[in-house]
């Protein structure tokens, strides 16, 4: 059913608070993509085999989940800006100590590490958007907020491997450094949340408990998914975005991670990494609109079941040791469209599906659902390549997928009975 459009308003943009929130994500955001595909190789460089360098990813990504885990109560305790501050020098400073050694152990110490940041950085940026706009616009205010996560890797993830390569790991390596660059915009944007949560617990609180007709723009975001009150019913209501969250992520972190080692050639993985990013940050955009006006929830299942399509077709390109350049470039691009609009869209319902004092945890639940994805992608994909190859990986994560779309349509079947 079409919904109304949501009231005219001043552009995202120009919301308080959001150009710090953008500048901050894009920097945090470069350094993480340049290293995504390039810490692995480092580990390759030094003698790992597809398994070990899938650990590096898998190591990032269990100490950002593990980190995730704490940051609501960070956030309680310590507050926004030394919080955010703290995030983006974690993530940016052991960059450099990536030219000091190629050995396995220590690059697993130094992903840790930089997980411990990226894990601020993720859950910060989205609970900050639902800070900052408020819900009839929560599509594409995430949208917005999406351009600054996917241009940095629009631009940095294809071409990092062959910078690498071409020039050198130094240079990828200084670049990595980045995130320091933005700890002004998030001291900045720290203040005015922490001004914005002093006025939340005023006399009023008149910021604490959405309108009327918020709470009903939420509502129809969510597919009618109502917010729920009790900390189990809240996490139950979390549970399907962040689950559909961790199947597409899974096969999109295994694209991320192993690229440059199945596409035969430098150039080669450069194009699908580009195909990939660029749907994702087209897609991430574009998709928003639409999550406002007819809900998140009626694009979820197709959009599983053309991942699925995508991955087979990557499979089938790298199939017998082979690859075949144009059916690998057009199944990456299909898996990016599905990577971005099911990020946006899984977000978009588990901010709807919670009151608003409680964005921070369905961010970190929605948050925790992208990095263990991402984590298993690097980390499964990776122990299967090591036995069958990186086509059989792939072709798991459709199957994946196509079982969880199957579990979309059977859940939406079972909430219009209950109704």
């Amino acid at each position: 059913m079409r919904r109304p459009a949501p009231r005219s308003a001043e552009p995202i943009t120009r919301v308080p608070g959001m150009r710090a929130l953008l500048t901050m994500s894009a920097l945090g955001f470069a350094g993480y993509a340049l290293l995504l595909p390039v810490a692995p190789l480092r580990a390759v460089h030094g003698g790992a085999d597809s398994g070990g360098a899938g650990l590096v990813n898998a190591v990032l990504m269990l100490a950002t989940v593990v980190t995730q885990t704490t940051m609501p109560t960070a956030l309680r305790r310590i507050g926004w800006r030394p919080t955010m501050v703290a995030g983006v020098l974690l993530l940016g400073l052991p960059s450099a100590l990536f030219l000091l050694t190629d050995a396995l152990p220590w690059l697993l110490v130094l992903s840790a590490v930089r997980g411990m940041g990226f894990a601020v950085l993720t859950v910060c940026g989205s609970s900050a958007v639902a800070a900052l706009v408020d819900g009839l616009r929560h599509g594409r205010a995430i949208g917005v907020y999406g351009l600054s996560i996917a241009i940095p890797q629009l631009l940095l993830v294809p071409s990092a491997a062959w910078i690498a390569e071409t020039l050198d790991f130094a240079v990828v390596f200084a670049l990595g450094a980045l995130p320091v660059l933005a700890v002004p915009a998030a001291a900045l944007l720290g203040r005015r949340l922490e001004r914005m949560t002093a006025d939340d617990a005023g006399p009023a609180q008149s910021r604490t408990v959405p309108s009327g007709s918020e709470q009903a723009g939420q509502a129809g975001q969510a597919g009618k998914v109502r917010p729920v009150g009790g900390r189990w019913r809240v996490l139950l209501g979390l549970a399907l975005p962040s689950f559909v969250l961790l199947v597409v992520t899974t096969p999109g972190g295994a694209l991320l991670t192993f690229t440059p080692q199945f596409a035969g050639s430098a150039s080669l993985a450069v194009i699908g990494l580009l195909g990939f990013t660029a749907a994702t940050a087209f897609s991430r955009w574009a998709v928003g609109g639409p999550a406002d006006r007819y809900g998140p929830r009626v694009f979820v299942a197709p959009l599983l079941g053309l991942c699925a399509a995508g991955l087979v077709l990557c499979a089938w390109a790298i199939a017998d040791g082979g690859t075949r350049p144009v059916a690998l470039v057009l199944g990456m691009t299909v898996v990016g469209l599905t990577y971005g609009s099911l990020q946006n869209l899984t977000l978009v319902e588990a901010f709807a599906a919670v009151p608003r004092r409680q964005h921070p945890t369905a961010s970190t639940v929605w948050n925790i659902g992208f990095d263990a994805g991402t984590g298993l992608g690097s980390l499964v994909v990776g122990f299967i390549a090591a036995g069958a190859g990186f086509g059989a990986g792939l072709a798991t994560t459709a199957a994946v997928c196509v079982v969880a779309a199957v579990a979309v349509l059977v859940a939406g079947r079972s909430t219009v009975r209950a109704r």
